[in-house]
């Protein structure tokens, strides 16, 4: 990796903005039970008006709570076994083309489900997905935890890594001691300039090894949250470096290595390799030069 910065020249050495590393400890919010029964008791009716006749599509074009399947009543297409959620998975394959199942509970709320067809390995299904709303009061209970994360974490009875690796259900983070990953280079150094808005307007006030209070937050899938959130280190602008850049510079490094192990094995068999370039692409200059090599 050294040899690959050292052969960088001096003047062509990238300059980095203000770089960042934010991490968080995440929990929902638990819906209470009176919600919970509210959803169930909808999604029965709803049921109960498919069996006397009405058009589950229908139904679930103006009831489903899930995006995704909602404008196509419900349908979610051919999926294997494995690949749906287990509750959803196991209630529907033990259903016949057209029946319904029972009031289903998964990690994404509550579903109705119909059964539509198996092919080979693969069956399809659509369904009414219901998300019941968690109120103030059931957010308060994951504030109430995590302040009492935050505190055990102050007084050092406990790293903000290992917390949230045993407390946050946001996986994806907490697999990263709860630092956020810069999508581009898989690192945990974010450009201040890249950050969602929500983290950016909270973290620029903080000093480095600060963790906030408790904020509401809305996961990925829509649902009600609190998270803490903590800044890790704050790198001002700079000019790359082995110690603060190492991941940008070993990417930078692996894809300069596989581009020249590209661009010899074209140098080595592109008298054997035949191209044909298709009539819209005839003017352009790189690829007709390349067939007539």
């Amino acid at each position: 990796m050294k040899e690959y910065f050292d052969k960088v020249p001096k003047d062509s050495v990238p300059y980095f903005s203000t770089e960042v590393e934010v991490g968080q400890i995440v929990i929902p919010a638990q819906v209470n039970d009176k919600a919970k029964q509210e959803a169930i008791a909808q999604l029965n009716d709803l049921r109960g008006r498919v069996l006397a006749g009405e058009s589950f599509e229908e139904l679930a074009k103006k009831y489903s709570q899930d995006p995704g399947s909602a404008a196509q009543g419900g349908y979610l297409g051919f999926f294997k076994k494995g690949e749906l959620v287990p509750e959803y998975e196991a209630a529907s394959r033990k259903l016949e083309p057209g029946q319904l199942s029972p009031v289903v509970e998964s990690q994404f709320g509550f579903h109705l489900i119909q059964f539509i067809e198996r092919k080979g390995d693969s069956y399809s299904t659509r369904h009414i997905l219901l998300k019941p709303a968690a109120g103030a009061a059931d957010a308060s209970v994951a504030a109430t935890k995590l302040t009492r994360i935050r505190n055990q974490i102050l007084k050092d009875s406990i790293s903000f890594a290992k917390a949230a690796k045993d407390f946050s259900t946001d996986k994806i983070t907490a697999a990263n001691g709860g630092l956020l990953a810069n999508r581009a280079d898989g690192g945990s150094k974010l450009p201040l300039d890249k950050l969602d808005p929500a983290v950016f307007f909270i973290i620029d006030t903080m000093k480095v090894g600060h963790i906030t209070p408790p904020l509401p937050y809305r996961t990925d899938d829509g649902k009600e949250a609190m998270r803490i959130l903590y800044l890790k280190s704050n790198t001002p602008p700079h000019q790359a470096n082995l110690l603060d850049d190492y991941q940008k510079i070993s990417q930078a490094a692996l894809t300069q290595k596989k581009n020249k192990a590209l661009d010899e094995w074209y140098e080595k068999n592109r008298s054997t390799v035949y191209l044909e370039v298709a009539p819209e692409y005839a003017e352009c200059k790189v690829l007709t030069a390349s067939t007539d090599q």
